[in-house]
């Protein structure tokens, strides 16, 4: 594969796919959550890919269930049990060697949870971080990364979102941001199709260096 470079201001990542694997613990949750309710647990990932766990709620419960009480229980159960959860290779590296106040994380998971993932994960945290609390309207709408560049100080067209889901990588473009798929979760023609302006297949494929004021994305 050819290197290419990505110049950019500050660099917006996704938590669960792209830092951290999840998935073992992400799915066991919602198997659970399936059985209690007796719901098609492939449906429910199909819909949870990568959105808060009230809008898959929201679109996948039965007539009549308190969604906001069952979310909440959702996520108290996963902070709890954290049994399946990996820093991703290459992922410490790569937040290691980068300026505090230029990178972030946006994460449609609860800032209780990341924080958890992260610490058991054993990655740096960012100086700030926007989770499911901390906006209205979650992936793929573009909130949740017009508040990451907020956060950071950046225009839109500045900064580079590194997503595993469609439902990020739409959000991601709806922002404005260019946007590097990562093929953890999905397959590459499924990102490119969401608007992934690349894929890698993984995340050690990126390296990133601060130029001055800028940062410079080495792919490949």
């Amino acid at each position: 594969m050819e290197k290419k470079i990505i110049d950019c201001k500050a660099v917006l990542f996704d938590l669960d796919g792209v830092l951290i694997d999840s998935s073992q613990c992400i799915t066991r949750h919602w198997k659970n959550w399936a059985m209690k309710h007796d719901l098609d647990l492939d449906e429910i990932m199909r819909a949870a890919h990568g959105v808060r766990t009230i809008d898959t709620m929201r679109l996948v419960a039965p007539p009549g269930l308190d969604v906001e009480a069952e979310e909440r229980q959702f996520q108290a159960d996963e902070v709890a049990d954290q049994v399946g959860v990996f820093a991703i290779e290459g992922a410490y590296p790569l937040l290691a060697g980068l300026p505090d106040g230029r990178w972030t994380i946006v994460t449609s998971g609860s800032l209780e949870l990341a924080s958890r993932r992260l610490a058991i994960a054993g990655l740096p945290a960012p100086q700030v971080m926007v989770t499911a609390d901390d906006v209205q309207n979650g992936k793929p709408a573009p909130e949740p990364y017009l508040a990451g560049a907020k956060a950071l100080g950046a225009a839109a067209q500045d900064c580079v979102v590194i997503e595993d889901a469609p439902a990020g990588i739409e959000a991601g473009k709806k922002a404005g941001m260019r946007v590097i798929g990562v093929a953890a979760t999905h397959a590459k023609e499924t990102l490119l199709q969401a608007g992934g302006d690349m894929v890698v297949r993984r995340l050690g494929e990126l390296g990133i260096n601060e130029k001055e004021d800028r940062l410079e994305i080495e792919i490949g």
